[in-house]
């Protein structure tokens, strides 16, 4: 078990939501614009980061409220109904600012990551493969940040280092090269702590995929593709070198924040950009249950599905509950109708979501 006593507080379009009674998998029902998905993006700020959606936390408050929203839940960790309460919200007073609060007790975003291990997938993912090397990147960092939660300090530093770097290379005056040189030891620093996360990231989840049989699902072959050194000295050697070249193209060329992510579909070597629709979907299934596999071995962990057996045939969705059942994580799914999933419906804790407000059946 990961969560219960889940609550909504004047988030989207749940004015006051509770959820009791949570279980290994759990099930969200509802039409289209009834808040099912608004639950899984309260979950996925239990995470460090913007949530599944990558919203703007002013969109996240309810329009009926004060412009503040709060989500809180039970973190089960002992056999004893031992459980940390977790919070996160927005105040009306700062609505641009995020607060996390363990036991009562401040903490940053970041340390989130520290208790929970959330992963998810949603309709909005298919188009990853053709999307921009940007998607990708967020894609990998948010995968290795749910097996290493310093993940996310390296990313934030590395950032803040690069933008630093790009201000002093584009103004008009020469830049203090002392002060240049700092600026660039925090970005080799961190940016080759990041890309060797991303590294193993890569490198476990193809591990894992290669223990997966290829049906039911199409199986990816992953390939890091990282734009500069790993290390960190040749990162810092990478940056001082191409200042003049960086200088005159306006950004930094070299470094974690050109890397990408090459996919394709193994057995055809096509690229997963140019597979099918249903093949791509069947790749991103196949990373997302490798990912849980991997994650289920440290925190306790979260897998949020929207809408993942909507397109899926029978035999396909029952290979998926299968996988989940055995995946470790504590699993949300939602379906605007209860019968793609009569499979798993005894065993699971449904919810039947209308208008913002949810029902247990």
């Amino acid at each position: 078990m990961a969560l219960d006593r889940i609550t909504l507080s004047h988030f989207r379009n749940h004015r006051e939501t509770g959820l009791v009674g949570t279980r290994r998998l759990n099930l969200l029902v509802g039409e289209n614009g009834a808040g099912k998905t608004n639950i899984l993006e309260a979950l996925s700020l239990f995470a460090p980061g913007r949530g599944l959606r990558r919203a703007a936390l002013s969109d996240m408050a309810g329009q009926d409220g004060t412009g503040g929203f709060s989500v809180g839940a039970s973190l089960i960790v002992g056999q004893d109904d031992d459980s940390v309460r977790l919070g996160t919200y927005v105040e009306a007073i700062r609505p641009g600012r995020r607060a996390v609060q363990v036991n009562q007790a401040t903490q940053s975003a970041v340390g989130l990551g520290e208790w929970l291990a959330i992963g998810w997938l949603t309709p909005a993912m298919d188009r990853l493969f053709a999307d921009s090397p940007g998607g990708r990147r967020r894609f990998i960092d948010r995968m290795a940040l749910a097996l290493d939660p310093a993940h996310a300090r390296h990313a934030a530093h590395y950032e803040n280092a690069l933008r630093e770097r790009g201000r002093l290379l584009g103004d008009d005056r020469a830049p203090d090269p002392a002060w240049l040189d700092g600026v660039e030891a925090q970005m080799a620093q961190h940016g080759a702590l990041l890309a060797q996360g991303r590294a193993r990231l890569i490198g476990a989840l193809s591990h894992e995929l290669e223990n997966l049989p290829a049906q039911p699902f199409a199986l990816p072959a992953l390939t890091y593709a990282a734009n500069g050194p790993l290390e960190q000295e040749a990162l810092a050697a990478a940056l001082k070198s191409g200042r003049g070249r960086d200088r005159a193209a306006a950004r930094s060329l070299t470094g974690p924040h050109r890397d990408d992510l090459y996919v394709v579909m193994a057995g055809k070597d096509m690229p997963a950009a140019e597979c099918s629709t249903g093949e791509q979907k069947a790749m991103l299934i196949a990373i997302t249950l490798a990912h849980a596999a991997l994650a289920a071995r440290g925190r306790p962990n979260l897998l949020l599905l929207d809408e993942v057996a909507a397109h899926l045939d029978p035999f396909r969705r029952s290979a998926l509950f299968d996988r989940l059942r055995g995946s470790g994580a504590q699993v949300w799914l939602t379906g605007t109708e209860l019968a793609p999933f009569e499979d798993i419906r005894r065993e699971a804790a449904v919810w039947r979501v209308a208008g913002g407000r949810v029902e247990r059946i």
